[in-house]
């Protein structure tokens, strides 16, 4: 790293653990230091501008200067700028922001639990399923079934309900009840020669054979995104949601949905549930509550889940769970002022506008020589690296290839996230088409340079060489 000793970087540097960040490298390259936001754009310490495609961390819906939600958290820190709800104490902008997130969560849901990010709304999640479960006279039945691919967070329950290799390696997790299920996607696991209606119905399969298999009296709960974000931005074919919420009632087992990264339009509905025909007993939400603004995240819970946890908590004589800044009063005023904005501007009717524009535009990619699928719904895409389209044999790891495509097009100005082998996209909800242009055209410089470094690795084969 080139930056003098008391510089921004070299601070950081000294002093800074960076979450999902190689840290020894880091040592010498840096951070990129981002000072300025306007609209779907961020400029770091430079000046220089890039437009950001991935809305910050899956979240930042209404991009990076909306004026009403800062005056928004103006307004409230100079009334009341910290308070609590434990003990039965309240503030309005708390008691107002449940009642809106009811107004338009999926029916059934009756009662909300604020926290402050995704990682914990899944965890009291989790938790309601045990205290549930004991309220029922239930004590085995408390086993949650995560799917591989899944991504819940990263706290210690929450990260073992994540169902990613490298969330668990070194960190001794997965721990406590969770079993695991397949991911449903059925290009990257598909059998040869299986149609996507025999993949549904082998997921289908399987899981009611794990539920047999470990005793239906032993698992509580099936945790799912609708689509799956940093674990792949994976699409289920339309009819899967139903089919296992299915088998899931007919053994008694609660659905969560974790609308962490899809709630608030991110598909073109309100929530994923709305697109895919998901009847939550449980729905997690965080991120765009607030346009990630300030953190806030909250658990949703349905009518007969609230009745038997409150006459627990009653025999007990207390509901001993909660977090000091939950429904923080400043939080939940930003997060009610973005529901607003949603609403008085029509965001969904926008992105059901811009959503399949973008995702046209993607499938402009997939005659290239590098991509073996798109895949996407509204607002979210990805673009799957491969090095054999016939036999959709992906890019290792080790190649490099998604990273360098992630940082070449941070160079020309987009920010993009990516895998070893696919590049994701989930732009600011407010993003135009003209700037789905210009994501595009970057896009598209960028996978040139990974196709060329592809090809000098030999990861291209000699056949599709020769055919172009």
């Amino acid at each position: 790293m080139t930056s003098t000793p008391n510089s921004l970087a070299a601070r950081d540097v000294a002093s800074l653990i960076h979450p999902y960040t190689n840290l020894e490298k880091h040592k010498e390259s840096g951070p990129t230091i981002m000072a300025q936001g306007d609209g779907i754009y961020v400029h770091d310490d430079s000046g220089k501008r890039y437009l950001e495609g991935m809305a910050g961390l899956w979240c930042t819906s209404l991009g990076f200067s909306e004026k009403r939600l800062i005056e928004a958290a103006v307004r409230q820190m100079e009334k009341l700028p910290t308070y609590h709800i434990f003990n039965g104490r309240s503030t309005e902008p708390s008691i107002e922001l449940a009642e809106a997130l009811l107004k338009i969560a999926p029916k059934g849901l009756s009662k909300v639990l604020f926290a402050n990010s995704g990682s914990e709304a899944n965890d009291q999640a989790a938790k309601l399923v045990w205290f549930y479960n004991n309220a029922l006279g239930r004590p085995a039945k408390k086993r949650i079934i995560g799917r591989h691919r899944g991504y819940h967070g990263i706290t210690v329950f929450s990260g073992s309900l994540t169902g990613l290799a490298h969330n668990h390696v070194e960190w001794d997790l997965p721990m406590g009840p969770v079993l695991r299920t397949d991911c449903p996607s059925h290009y990257l696991y598909g059998e040869p020669g299986e149609t996507e209606a025999q993949f549904t119905d082998r997921m289908v399969q399987n899981l009611e054979e794990l539920i047999l298999r470990e005793g239906p009296e032993t698992i509580g709960a099936f945790i799912a995104e609708p689509v799956n974000g940093a674990g792949g931005v994976i699409v289920p074919p339309q009819d899967y949601f139903p089919r296992i919420q299915a088998v899931l009632r007919k053994y008694e087992i609660l659905m969560i949905a974790d609308e962490v990264i899809c709630g608030f339009g991110r598909t073109g509905q309100m929530f994923g549930c709305d697109t895919f025909g998901i009847e939550p007993d449980i729905m997690t939400v965080a991120k765009a509550l607030s346009s990630a603004y300030l953190p806030i995240s909250a658990t949703l819970i349905s009518t007969p889940i609230a009745e038997a946890i409150t006459s627990l908590a009653g025999r007990l004589g207390n509901f001993a769970h909660g977090f000091t800044y939950a429904g923080h009063p400043v939080s939940s005023a930003v997060a009610l002022e973005t529901l607003k904005i949603y609403e008085e501007r029509d965001i969904l009717a926008h992105v059901q506008d811009v959503g399949p524009y973008l995702q046209a535009k993607l499938r402009g990619f997939l005659d290239h020589p590098l991509v073996g699928e798109v895949r996407g719904v509204g607002l979210i895409g990805a673009v799957q690296l491969v090095s054999d389209k016939a036999n959709r044999t992906v890019l290792p790891a080790a190649a490099g290839i998604g990273p360098l495509i992630q940082n070449v097009a941070m160079e020309k100005g987009l920010i993009v996230r990516a895998s070893p082998d696919a590049v994701y996209f989930c732009p600011p909800l407010i993003i135009t088409r003209a700037q789905v242009d210009e994501l595009v055209a970057i896009f598209a410089e960028a996978l040139e340079v990974g196709l060329a470094e592809a090809r000098r690795q030999g990861l291209v084969g000699a056949e599709r060489q020769a055919a172009e």
